[in-house]
């Protein structure tokens, strides 16, 4: 399925939501992953299925709210959804499978662990093979609260992992970066080396590895997928 393209002024919204209401869908669920990029840890995505009786205000991209706002923000959508699941797949899958299916992977997992069980679904980006109807929105954590919203949850449950994890490597700042890519992770690298849990098949990681990897350009899977 092609992904739909955003056009003009991006806003977030949930017309798209009460339109599949109208069309006699009741468990619309919007899928996120959060973590594609980053060198370290998991990436994890979110399902959420919003109530239309307990709206939720503000709800946007994770990666344009304030730290506090989307915790906030997460908080409230626990609360207030109808369901929401959480799911992650872990640094060495991703070098197995490569980060692009890795992603598909969480967002599945995440969206079947769903109860109620979702009967459509409103992908980031991203078609999933599971037998659901569904939609894949460019940009669509800009566009759909339901897409928004489980980009906050998936965000917000990521950035606590890295600080667990900081306090296991402290060496390499991972509170503070969240495992992307910075120049204070980058000289981490360079003077200790990898950790288990980065991942190898990632070229800044790989070039200080002790394994060598022959998987490189993996996020360009994205925009190829995006083309078909």
């Amino acid at each position: 399925m092609r992904p739909d393209a955003a056009c003009g002024k991006i806003r977030c919204q949930a017309t798209i939501e009460r339109e599949l209401r109208a069309r006699g869908f009741h468990a619309v669920a919007g899928v996120d992953e959060v973590g594609r990029g980053a060198l370290f840890g998991p990436v994890v995505a979110a399902a959420v299925i919003l109530s239309p009786d307990r709206p939720i205000r503000g709800l946007n991209d994770s990666k344009l709210l304030a730290p506090e706002r989307r915790e906030t923000l997460a908080a409230r959508i626990r609360d207030r959804a109808l369901a929401w699941a959480v799911a992650a797949v872990d640094a060495a899958t991703i070098d197995s499978i490569n980060i692009y299916q890795a992603s598909r992977q969480a967002m599945r997992m995440a969206a079947g662990r769903l109860s109620p069980a979702p009967d459509f679904l409103l992908v980031d980006a991203l078609s999933l093979d599971m037998d659901v109807p569904q939609r894949a929105l460019i940009k669509g954590d800009a566009r759909c609260h339901a897409i928004a919203a489980a980009s906050i949850v998936a965000k917000v449950w990521r950035d606590e992992l890295m600080r667990v994890w900081d306090a296991v490597f402290p060496a390499y700042g991972l509170a503070s970066h969240k495992g992307y890519s910075t120049p204070e992770h980058l000289r981490a690298l360079r003077e200790f080396g990898p950790t288990p849990l980065h991942r190898l098949s990632f070229e800044p990681v790989r070039a200080h590895a002790r394994v060598l990897f022959d998987c490189d350009r993996q996020l360009e899977l994205f925009e190829t997928a995006a083309a078909v």
